[in-house]
């Protein structure tokens, strides 16, 4: 292809392109502008478009984020899964091997019994919830309730009370010389500082995320529900009425819902041990009217 001056000009005349470098201090040769300019209108029909806009570049340039977000956040869950039980083991490793023996010789019998009998009926809840929640396939659970599955407790805390007697005192006697602190110590005043940090963060997460959904289940309703009941509330208002969740029973009675209670055993079998009942309903219909007062005889 054979480059004409002429027509070169003639293109960037009808384009109304002009040079980047000011008239008046462009020392370059005329030839070399016209280069540069036709090189940077070419470069620029390959890839102009007239319906391009900031929103279409923002979008190409988080594209690859967004590839990412999409392929890799369905690893989230096995990986956090494994993390809950990577870190609940440490914390039982470490309750056994460091905290159990200075339980026993430090505390009462009631209070060891209490403890231990405690202590393992969480850690049973919690092993059999989270196998129950990795063999459970999605869309299961009844769609109302699907993500207020709170039943199951947290790593245990108990201990947290326990854990601060257990730690070295920062006083020392001055009239005879401090015991040797050995490398066995060291890593038993470490592994209690860990510990409690973990449990004291996750009981405070765990606790607040417990009453919210606490609040959610009294009201029977989901936390999306809340949303609409909220505008619905003020919808009505406005009209002089008064709206009423269709879906709640009162506050015991959407517990028992909740929890499947429907005998007074059911406290004890599917409250208080692990059970593998299924909800009421098949997650597509369910009781709304009329509102019972009395729904569960207990």
């Amino acid at each position: 292809m054979r480059w004409c001056p002429s027509s070169v000009l003639h293109l960037l005349r009808c384009v109304r392109l002009r040079p980047c470098i000011r008239r008046g201090k462009n020392r370059l040769p005329l030839w070399v502008r016209e280069l540069w300019a036709y090189m940077s209108l070419l470069a620029q029909s390959l890839y102009f478009n007239s319906l391009t806009d900031s929103d279409v570049v923002f979008d190409s340039i988080f594209e690859p984020l967004f590839w990412t977000v999409d392929y890799v956040t369905r690893w989230f869950g096995t990986v956090f899964v494994f993390l809950v039980v990577i870190l609940t083991s440490s914390i039982l490793v470490i309750a056994y091997v460091v905290l159990l023996p200075l339980v026993l010789n430090t505390y009462s019998p009631p209070w060891i019994a209490w403890h231990v009998c405690y202590g393992h009926w969480n850690l049973v809840m919690i092993a059999f919830h989270y196998y129950k929640a990795t063999k459970t396939a999605p869309g299961y659970p009844p769609t109302r309730f699907k993500h207020l599955d709170m039943d199951k407790p947290g790593v245990p805390v108990t201990g947290m009370g326990l854990l601060i007697g257990l730690l070295p005192p920062g006083q020392t006697n001055y009239q005879t010389p401090a015991p040797p602190y050995t490398f066995k110590d060291r890593m038993i005043h470490k592994s209690i500082i860990y510990m409690w940090v973990l449990t004291s963060t996750v009981g405070v997460a765990l606790g607040a995320l417990t009453l919210w959904h606490a609040v959610l289940i009294s009201r029977g309703e989901t936390s999306i529900e809340r949303h609409i009941n909220g505008k619905e509330i003020e919808r009505m208002a406005k009209r002089g009425k008064v709206y009423k969740n269709p879906y709640s029973y009162g506050k015991l009675n959407n517990w028992k819902v909740f929890l499947g209670v429907e005998k007074r055993s059911h406290w004890v079998t599917r409250v208080l041990l692990p059970s593998g009942h299924t909800p009421n309903g098949d997650g597509l219909t369910w009781d709304a009217f009329p509102v019972k007062k009395d729904l569960i005889p207990v």
